[in-house]
């Protein structure tokens, strides 16, 4: 998006999927030029959960409302569906099989308070933001202590298979 208030960049992951799990985000304020760090990981989740929680709770940490907001992330999950306005269609039709309805029901309830662009940036290719996300989603993956994704432990909690 031309004329940004906002660059976030994000990324999730997972070691084993499921398995324990981080995501990284970098912030910038185009305006000042101000940049933050966030990062958390999760003791079991998934990769698709981390990319689009990162997102979630990037846009969660704004302290303004309509501003112009550019996301850039390797996800093609998340940019496909919302891009592709896939994510409202399933919410017509109740999410029926989809997966990580908890977070996608965050996600629009957020989604509409700024002008948000998503971008899709091949992982893993040396660009400076996504590789500091994607280094501070796998330390996070790592911590001591790790959070629980409450999302993924309900919808799993009865399992066997």
């Amino acid at each position: 998006m031309i004329n940004s208030d906002v660059i976030i960049y994000t990324d999730g992951s997972s070691r084993g999927n499921p398995g324990p799990g981080g995501y990284g985000i970098v912030m910038e304020d185009c305006k000042t030029g101000f940049t933050k760090q966030y990062s958390k990981g999760f003791k079991m989740t998934t990769n698709n959960r981390m990319e689009l929680l990162a997102v979630i709770d990037a846009l969660i940490k704004l302290k303004k409302n309509n501003l112009k907001i550019t996301v850039y992330t390797d996800s093609k999950y998340v940019v496909d569906a919302i891009e592709k306005k896939w994510v409202f269609k399933w919410k017509k039709s109740g999410f029926k099989n989809k997966k990580n309805v908890d977070l996608w029901l965050d996600f629009l309830s957020i989604y509409d308070k700024n002008k948000i662009a998503f971008k899709w940036i091949k992982g893993h290719n040396n660009h400076l933001q996504n590789e500091i996300c994607d280094k501070l989603a796998f330390n996070a993956s790592k911590n001591k202590t790790l959070f629980i994704d409450e999302g993924y432990e309900s919808q799993n909690l009865n399992k066997l298979f």
